[in-house]
């Protein structure tokens, strides 16, 4: 029988701005080790897959979390520029389930509670929300390439927090149906619901200053 939830990380053992980031450390273990720790400490999960390309990141995932399964990532979907829908069309073809919940090795700082909460309300309002994506809250006063603002009057000064805010899709959590997803070709389904996460659990890394940040906040956390 199919597991109803299991979650999909894709791990590449190449990275464009940050050498190896995957394999750096960070609080002192492996990048990635931190958000297969988050999961392995949800209970809704049933199922994880790391789908990867890497040697080091199979070697590693097999010592340190024999439960997880690992795909191995075929070439022709090796890349800088493969698109996400097109490895989780791969993967949800190998490991049917009812539903996915795919995150990134690059966001450590999610909590467990939160990827269970985030569950949960995609439960309750599914299927009149047919998926659902985290977002980070701006309230700031933000204008767009032309110079034209996109959420204030410049001639009336509120103070911020006042501001209607504006939500960035930031990568951390994506909950899907498999019949859904393989009808449309995408995580994001007609009707999808947003699930706010607060910025300093968010934080994504890209870039050597995104690592240096996350370690202090790790270093806070504790």
């Amino acid at each position: 029988m199919s597991p109803e939830l299991i979650a999909l990380v894709p791990m590449r053992h190449h990275s464009v701005r940050v050498a190896g980031k995957n394999l750096r450390p960070l609080g002192g273990r492996p990048l990635y080790e931190h958000i297969l720790q988050t999961l392995r400490s949800c209970p809704a999960i049933e199922t994880i897959v790391v789908d990867t390309d890497s040697p080091d990141i199979r070697e590693g995932v097999r010592l340190r979390f024999p439960e997880v399964e690992i795909l191995d990532r075929p070439a022709a979907l090796c890349g800088d520029v493969v698109p996400m829908n097109a490895i989780l069309a791969h993967d949800v073809e190998l490991r049917p389930a009812s539903f996915y919940l795919q995150t990134h090795s690059t966001n450590p700082l999610l909590r467990p509670e939160t990827v269970s909460r985030a569950i949960a309300d995609f439960r309750a309002h599914f299927p009149e929300d047919d998926s659902l994506f985290s977002v980070t809250r701006w309230q700031k006063r933000l204008w767009d390439e032309t110079g034209r603002p996109l959420n204030h009057d410049p001639q009336v000064l509120l103070p911020t927090q006042d501001l209607p805010p504006i939500f960035e899709e930031n990568s951390c959590l994506y909950l899907f149906e498999r019949e859904l997803f393989r009808k449309t070709g995408s995580r994001l389904g007609r009707h999808p619901r947003t699930f706010e996460i607060e910025a300093d659990e968010a934080w994504d890394i890209d870039t050597e200053k995104d690592l240096a940040i996350a370690e202090a906040l790790l270093e806070a956390r504790r």
